[in-house]
């Protein structure tokens, strides 16, 4: 078996052969992790943080269909997409149920699969602090994980009871056993197979929504000051967004708009004019809220989107600009606001 043969058994072992022939199909994977070891005792952590990327892929594309019908297109004209980046959401608040508190409850899973935050980006506009991840090993090719927190302490009182109401029911999807798999990797760089099995599904399941139904009037009240705590009460810590990097987003902007996709009406484009971003508008999904009379009601709300990333090179490395930028972050992240 070949070590792209393993790669993607490890993805089927969560997801089934079909979204595992998917995923070959149409996602590129990197030349570089054919570097790195790949055995029954001792996989590189390269190898798990691929395999991730790919399941939350393909767990965004599930979600978003107008993100797997943009995938598709893509691999009719011979094209694979290139996953630059994922990015989701967090909260930094002490009563966070038993989840650690922000950004550190993925840290802990992270920073085992070898990511690092190389740096912080204020969204001062929104209340909320970024942190680009990056994969250590294989930085250009293996996609980044932008991390963000709501920080609740910047809101009103009654914002922050309704906050502590969401997030307090919070259930920890990292047990001891998985723990103590992402502490070894952490030391050694390496996990078996049997290993990586065992704690894929653990680390896929994080990017969900952990905490319990959410009271209409909670999900008001938190709508009225920050459009980004209503999504996460909805929607937890699922991938926000993934981003498909782009050699030309001028001209894949222009293709879009011509086949009349639901496109962000610009392109963000970065400080240093390196960067250039934009996105499909969020697709709507239906989520429970319970009513005044505890009634389960469903309710037409943001979802997840796709965002498309031009990346140019930085003349003082002559490598790619890994970089993200607070102003086009902050630009993206109104495509989930509904009142946008």
């Amino acid at each position: 078996m070949s070590s792209f043969d393993g790669l993607f058994s490890l993805v089927q072992s969560l997801l089934g052969q079909p979204a595992a022939h998917w995923l070959r199909e149409h996602v590129d994977v990197p030349e570089g992790l054919l570097d790195f070891s790949w055995s029954e005792q001792a996989l590189h952590r390269v190898w798990l943080a691929e395999a991730l990327n790919l399941c939350l892929l393909h767990k965004l594309v599930d979600a978003v269909p107008d993100g797997r019908r943009y995938v598709e297109e893509q691999a009719r004209h011979g094209r694979k997409v290139v996953f630059d980046h994922g990015a989701l959401r967090t909260v930094d608040w002490p009563d966070n149920g038993e989840l650690p508190r922000g950004r550190q409850a993925f840290a802990r899973l992270l920073e085992p699969l070898g990511f690092t935050d190389v740096r912080t980006y204020p969204l001062t506009r929104l209340n909320m602090t970024g942190w680009g991840y990056r994969q250590m090993d294989l930085p250009e090719d293996i996609a980044q994980f932008f991390v963000s927190e709501l920080h609740p302490g910047r809101f009103s009182e009654s914002f922050q009871q309704a906050v502590s109401r969401v997030v307090s029911s919070s259930l920890d999807p990292l047990e001891a056993q998985h723990l103590n798999i992402l502490k070894r990797l952490q030391l050694t760089r390496h996990c078996s197979l049997d290993e990586a099995q065992t704690v894929l599904p653990a680390l896929y399941r994080a990017f969900g929504r952990q905490h319990g139904v959410v009271l209409e009037t909670d999900y008001q009240c938190l709508l009225k000051e920050s459009a980004e705590m209503a999504w996460i009460a909805t929607e937890g810590n699922s991938f926000n967004h993934l981003t498909d990097r782009v050699q030309d987003l001028t001209a894949c902007v222009a293709h879009q708009h011509d086949l009349q996709r639901p496109m962000k009406d610009s392109i963000e484009v970065s400080a240093s004019g390196r960067v250039l971003q934009t996105a499909y508008r969020a697709c709507t999904v239906s989520r429970g809220l319970i009513d005044a009379a505890g009634h389960y009601r469903e309710h037409a709300v943001p979802g997840s989107f796709v965002e498309f990333i031009q990346r140019k090179v930085d003349p003082d490395t002559g490598r790619i600009d890994l970089n993200f930028d607070s102003s086009n972050a902050q630009g993206i992240f109104k495509m989930t606001d509904s009142k946008a």
